[in-house]
């Protein structure tokens, strides 16, 4: 009698389930509207948990490590904790963005002039040809030219332009304070999960043995434990090899005297924390500041980023990060590729541990099945084998 009113129970979801999901596509349109506003909505939320996430990586070893020796109520902890965290960030920040933004501004004023310079070298140029060429000057004025037209198609395309520019300006504007409302209101989310997260834990797990089978609830405990283990250790290898990066980039520059050391240095840190690709913008934003002080330094730094590379993919990666996620080095590619995609950079930090819990489980799958199966090892590590026995048999 229950495994009648179970199957009709399940029955009837399916056949619901397959008259939302026809109707869902029968307006398409409607419904990504609906998830685009309501994604709008939750954004924030999102925001703020992982910027919650990202911060509590340092603050539980700094809790843990640090002000547990300190002579401070149980209370004053974990804000004690939490300031040094944001002050520690807040701190990398804006050194980062004190060393990197002064020299690109003065790289870019440097080109800005060289500019001017070839450009006052152009307009001597073409007033030599005057005098080198006057049929030139002469062929110039036979052209018959509205010049009354010409100026008034001018004014009207300014105009035009100057309205697009105003029109852009609100809309800056609108974006920048809109991102800045976004950004409070996660902050402020990130500061509650940050303050509250064993409340929030305990009754997330609650919730889930409330709504589903034990086993189950078991199981989905399990594989969060796993992805926030996994997404904190390659967040820490991440910003060490970043680290390990940027520190082997300033010794080899300033002991062979380079220019920029320190901001290069800074630079290819920063943007190491991108995988895989990150070194390589660092790399082109370093050749073109460098390329303006000394082509041929701009040449040999390129090839010292060579040879660094080298070594941070096959020796430095490999132990710092890549024994914190397990994910084959072909997965990390098209994680990385695939994130990028999708998502850009925030894709690309998040779908290699995502990808990592899914490799992880999946091995966990198949090593089961194998198991129950009973199938020897040698069927999947020799593939000569059994194509041997199959010789074997035939008459």
């Amino acid at each position: 009698m229950d495994w009648n009113k179970l199957t009709m129970k399940n029955l009837i979801c399916l056949v619901f389930g397959g008259i939302l999901f026809y109707a869902a596509l029968q307006k398409l349109e409607l419904v990504w509207t609906g998830v685009r506003f309501l994604a709008g909505i939750l954004f924030p939320f999102f925001l703020g948990f992982a910027i919650a996430f990202i911060l509590n990586v340092p603050m539980r070893k700094i809790e843990g490590a640090w002000v547990s020796k300190w002579r401070i109520r149980e209370k004053l902890k974990r804000p004690a904790a939490y300031l040094v965290t944001l002050l520690a960030v807040i701190g990398v920040l804006f050194l980062a963005f004190f060393v990197i933004i002064p020299e690109l501004a003065n790289t870019f004023r440097l080109l800005v002039g060289q500019i001017q310079v070839a450009f006052n070298k152009l307009t001597i140029y073409l007033n030599s040809l005057n005098v080198e060429w006057p049929q030139l000057e002469e062929a110039l004025n036979q052209l018959e030219l509205d010049w009354r037209n010409l100026v008034q198609e001018m004014t009207n395309l300014l105009q035009v332009g100057a309205a697009g520019i105003f029109q852009s300006t609100i809309s800056l504007v609108g974006g920048i304070i809109n991102g800045f409302t976004t950004f409070f209101i996660s902050f402020t989310f990130s500061i509650y999960l940050l303050f509250q997260k064993e409340t929030l834990i305990r009754q997330f797990k609650k919730l889930l043995y409330a709504l589903m089978p034990e086993g189950k609830a078991d199981r989905v405990i399990y594989v969060g434990r796993m992805a926030s283990e996994m997404f904190s250790n390659f967040l820490a290898g991440q910003c060490t090899e970043a680290v390990i990066l940027g520190t082997m980039f300033f010794i080899v520059m300033s002991l062979i005297r380079m220019p920029y050391a320190l901001l290069v240095g800074v630079l290819i840190a920063i943007t190491a924390l991108i995988p895989i690709f990150g070194a390589f913008i660092g790399c082109a934003v370093s050749v073109f500041l460098i390329v303006m002080v000394n082509p041929v330094q701009a040449l040999i730094f390129v090839i010292i980023f060579l040879v660094l590379q080298q070594i941070e993919g096959n020796l430095i990666y490999p132990h710092v990060v890549g024994g914190t996620v397990g994910l084959p080095s072909i997965w990390v590619l098209a994680a990385v590729s695939i994130g990028g995609s999708l998502m850009g950079i925030v894709g690309m930090l998040l779908f290699i541990p995502a990808s990592s819990v899914c490799y992880a489980l999946l091995r966990e799958f198949v090593n089961k099945q194998i198991g129950k199966k009973q199938v020897p090892r040698e069927k999947w590590t020799d593939h000569e084998q059994p194509k041997a026995k199959e010789q074997e048999q035939k008459p």
